[in-house]
């Protein structure tokens, strides 16, 4: 008689929640978990220069425009943006930084439309490398290139005067107010948007050309119903950040125009600095919070159209 077959008891739901995983499953959640720890623990430098020399100063800076100067809270720094010299500032800042951005906007998809074809010339590796670099530059150096070259007693100045009898200062010494900022702007802008701009253009398919020809359009069919559609997004992108760029510009104007407050950078030096408005510094806390809604109204928009035209770059 044979011995009977003995039946293995029934496992319940708490013994199978308790089952090991297979070792090669729990070594990839293992790996996994490692590799996003490492990836985080890389941001941490940069997450800590961001806390120490943006995050934290802007704290400061905005939170200093709600205290006088014996530290108790007001809003009068805050109700002095309404004032009419700094609503003035405000504007100036405004209109310049416009200006500055839609003709370096123009200028440099110009220079982009031309380049196009120089795709891995020369010519183009050379063009990327000085915009790269004049992009950059700014500040004292690039006042002092200006004042030097067309300046009260600049070289061009001195030589058209010469030369033409052409006075460029003839109606005053415009170069050191704010309209001489313009060109100073400029130089730094229009690099900038070809920089930027660049690789928009670069992302349009041939094949969208080759099957615009196919099917009987032209060349100016073909930017007027898809270059140009798909462009504008990338367009406006670079151009509010052209107009960021030349807003919150110091540097090159506290340079070029010591005298006067005429935008809202060298509005918030005075503030900090001037002998005629002492007890007055928190005020340019108050001007720094105003620069920061700008900001963050311009690189919000910014940030909206260049999600559209990244459909287009993938």
């Amino acid at each position: 008689m044979s011995a009977p077959v003995a039946q293995a008891a029934p496992t319940t739901g708490a013994e199978r929640r308790e089952t090991p995983a297979p070792p090669g499953r729990a070594g990839g959640a293992v790996r996994g978990r490692a590799v996003r720890l490492q990836a985080a623990l890389g941001l941490v430098p940069f997450a800590a220069y961001v806390l120490a020399f943006l995050a934290l100063p802007t704290l400061i800076a905005v939170a200093s425009g709600f205290f006088d100067d014996e530290g108790s809270f007001t809003l009068a720094n805050v109700a002095a943006l309404g004032d009419p010299v700094i609503l003035r500032t405000f504007w100036n800042s405004a209109w310049l930084s416009a200006l500055t951005a839609v003709v370096g906007a123009v200028v440099g998809a110009a220079a982009c439309y031309a380049l196009i074809g120089l795709e891995g010339t020369g010519t183009r590796a050379v063009v990327d490398a000085a915009a790269g670099v004049l992009a950059q530059f700014g500040g004292v150096m690039l006042a002092f290139a200006f004042i030097a070259t067309i300046g009260l007693q600049g070289l061009v100045t001195i030589w058209l005067q010469d030369a033409f009898g052409i006075d460029l200062f003839a109606d005053g010494a415009w170069i050191y107010e704010l309209p001489g900022l313009i060109l100073p702007y400029l130089y730094f802008q229009v690099p900038l948007m070809i920089i930027t701009f660049m690789p928009a253009l670069s992302a349009l398919k041939p094949q969208w050309a080759e099957a615009n020809l196919t099917l009987g359009g032209t060349r100016t069919g073909f930017w007027r119903h898809v270059g140009i559609p798909v462009l504008a997004p990338s367009f406006l992108a670079s151009l509010l950040l052209l107009f960021a760029n030349a807003f919150s510009s110091y540097a090159t104007a506290a340079a070029l125009a010591s005298q006067g407050s005429q935008i809202v950078p060298l509005q918030i030096r005075t503030a900090l600095t001037s002998e005629t408005m002492l007890g007055r510094e928190n005020l340019a806390g108050a001007l720094a919070l105003g620069m920061i809604a700008v900001m963050a109204l311009t690189m919000w928009g910014y940030s909206a159209v260049q999600r559209r035209a990244a459909r287009w770059q993938r």
